[in-house]
């Protein structure tokens, strides 16, 4: 009996579809790619229900004949690609022929395209890869792609799809993907009948950018322009004061592809050594432009990742371009938009969005071309946080009370337990504290007994703050800032955060919706320096979207007592290092809320040894 079997071509596609469709966001990239290839100047994606129930995606770029939108659905038919010999230069998004294919074996689609000149078009309807309907039909000039209900004939691919919410979130950040790197194309982006963004399509990246990831962070950022053996760097990265509490603001383009670069993330970050605070990353927009030979798009049926003919070269043109931007000491952007780009960028109005709670329905509006409120720079303080002001040392009140003791055996006689009330003595009482100063401005160096102290002061601080917030029970104190801050956190984020608004909320964050994509911070856990704020709120929003759900209390109060902590650097009173001195020895504090040890001790026996005192 065979052992092998051939599998019908119809699983052979749902198992190809699976490489391809990895999720409805997989389906708004594929299509808006084949629009951009098509030639298109404006392009509409429309979505619901987190793009699982629905997506439409509507350009007008050259459309097709009717032999040709029937035979886009079959496997490996592509329009860019004759022979072996196109793979040498790939020129286009798609190549390969498998983007529609995938698509329809694991959804149902609707196709209506005409192309100019054509008297009339074509409607298509397809589901689950067999044409059902074909005919003419009239229709502008363009495609337009409608897919349903993606995975229905697929339910263990269906089970794994995430809350409409963050689809829907994933969907919108694949379309701003696509839409930043072609800036000379006009991209709008709805979902659930809401505009998430509009780019105007005149041509210019810092337009695209303003428009997709905010006012804020447009401002923050540098021009970058270089040029190094073929390989040409243009785009922005952030300025080093306006450093990010993730990676998710970095965006790399190859000859207008986005693409995942380990390489080229690398480089950007290394232009930031020693001007960036670590835990930090910079922000940037970068396109690289070289000659298609140079690089093969053909690595991964996503082709989100390539391979570059010379590494190093790429590299060396990333580096040094993002160097010169950050020490060139170059103003940040000016947005000098045309009236009427700003007029197209200008929203009336936007819903608000529940986060700190449910309330819904409120409507607010912001006109770009008003100051947003000031929202705090980031740099080191002079002094840290008054210490034992907040949080006063307590010595230990419980006396410590051993357990029973064996008492030494008498020859012939067995061990007992002596009883607990005979054994009972009084604690030891703990040498005093005495604070010897501080090296390289980060560790506490401190004398008690015969021992010495070597604290790390952050991680000694964090974990005070720590078990603090931890002391208050579910509602943390907040404190309310003077000047609310404003934030666009990207749509990923902004599910995050829409996700845990009680929890947000409980733990002392004020946010509220301002509008165009924006979040405006109102008030803060009590002890986080205000300064620290979207750098805090950037890594808790990391830690919820990519943490488990019974661990995102303790995530997020580590991520404040790390940005509310003292920091390494800093001037500190030495009346504010004795209480922490004072808490590591007496072992209230040992280990940072990450699992770090805050202190190192040696004793004067080790340290007598070590200069040959005793042998």
């Amino acid at each position: 009996m065979a052992v092998i079997n051939i599998l019908s071509p119809h699983v052979a596609d749902m198992i190809a579809a699976g490489e391809v469709v990895e999720r409805p966001g997989s389906v708004v990239k594929e299509l808006l790619e084949n629009a951009l290839d098509a030639g298109a100047r404006n392009v509409t994606v429309e979505l619901t229900g987190g793009g699982t129930t629905f997506i439409r995606v509507a350009d007008d770029g050259c459309g097709m004949a009717a032999d040709d939108a029937g035979n886009c659905f079959l496997r490996h038919a592509t329009s860019k690609l004759r022979d072996e010999h196109g793979l040498e230069a790939i020129e286009t998004m798609g190549f390969r022929g498998e983007a529609l294919a995938a698509i329809a074996a694991v959804s149902r689609i609707e196709l209506l395209t005409r192309r100019a000149g054509d008297g009339e078009g074509t409607y298509v309807s397809v589901a689950g890869g067999d044409i059902l309907e074909m005919r003419a039909a009239g229709c502008p000039q363009g495609a337009v792609f409608t897919v349903r209900d993606i995975f229905y004939n697929t339910p263990a691919r269906l089970k794994f799809m995430k809350s409409d919410r963050a689809e829907g979130a994933f969907c919108v950040q694949q379309a701003a993907r696509v839409a930043l790197g072609r800036p000379d194309v006009s991209v709008r982006c709805l979902k659930d009948g809401k505009e998430e963004f509009f780019t105007p399509g005149d041509g210019r990246a810092e337009s695209a950018m303003y428009a997709i990831l905010g006012r804020g962070t447009a401002l923050a950022m540098l021009p970058v322009e270089g040029e190094n053996e073929g390989v040409a760097v243009t785009g922005f990265v952030s300025s080093p004061a306006a450093g990010r509490g993730s990676r998710a603001m970095q965006f790399f383009f190859v000859n207008g592809r986005s693409i995942r670069s380990q390489s080229l993330q690398a480089a950007v970050e290394q232009a930031y050594k020693n001007t960036l605070m670590v835990g930090r990353f910079p922000a940037c927009v970068l396109y690289v432009a070289l000659s298609a030979g140079a690089v093969d798009v053909n690595v991964h049926p996503t082709k989100n990742e390539v391979k570059f003919s010379s590494e190093k070269r790429v590299f060396d043109a990333v580096y040094y371009s993002a160097l010169s931007a950050v020490q060139g000491e170059r103003s940040p952007l000016e947005m000098d938009l045309s009236a009427s780009t700003e007029k197209k960028l200008s929203p009336s109005s936007y819903g608000r969005l529940a986060v700190t709670g449910g309330d819904t329905g409120r409507q607010t509006s912001m006109d770009l071309r008003t100051p947003a409120p000031h929202t705090a720079q980031i740099r080191p303080r002079q002094s840290g946080p008054a210490i034992a002001d907040r949080a006063p040392f307590r010595p230990r009140t419980q006396p410590f009370h051993p357990g029973p003791v064996k008492q030494p055996p008498r020859t012939g006689a067995p061990v007992q337990d002596a009883p607990e009330a005979q054994v009972q003595s009084e604690p030891e009482e703990q040498a005093p504290v005495r604070l010897a100063g501080e090296v390289l401005r980060t560790y506490i160096v401190a004398e008690q007994g015969d021992r010495v102290l070597l604290i790390d002061k952050h991680a000694a601080h964090e974990r005070m703050v720590f078990d603090r917030l931890k002391a208050q029970g579910r509602r943390i104190m907040s404190q309310a800032l003077l000047s609310p801050q404003t934030w666009r956190p990207g749509p990923e984020a902004m599910d995050a955060l829409a996700a845990n608004g009680a929890l947000l909320a409980d733990l002392g964050f004020d946010l509220e919706p301002y509008g165009d994509g924006d979040i405006v911070v109102r008030a803060v856990p009590d002890g986080l320096d205000p300064a620290q704020t979207v750098a805090a709120l950037e890594e808790i929003c990391e830690k919820l979207r990519t943490g488990a759900s019974d661990l995102a209390r303790d995530s997020v109060l580590q991520t404040v007592a790390c940005k509310a902590a003292i920091k390494a650097g800093w001037d500190t009173d030495p009346a504010e290092l004795l209480v922490l001195a004072e808490k590591v020895a007496s072992g209230q504090i040992r280990y940072c809320p990450h699992g770090r040890p805050v202190s190192v001790t040696l004793t004067k026996k080790e340290l007598d040894r070590q200069f040959g005192r005793i042998t």
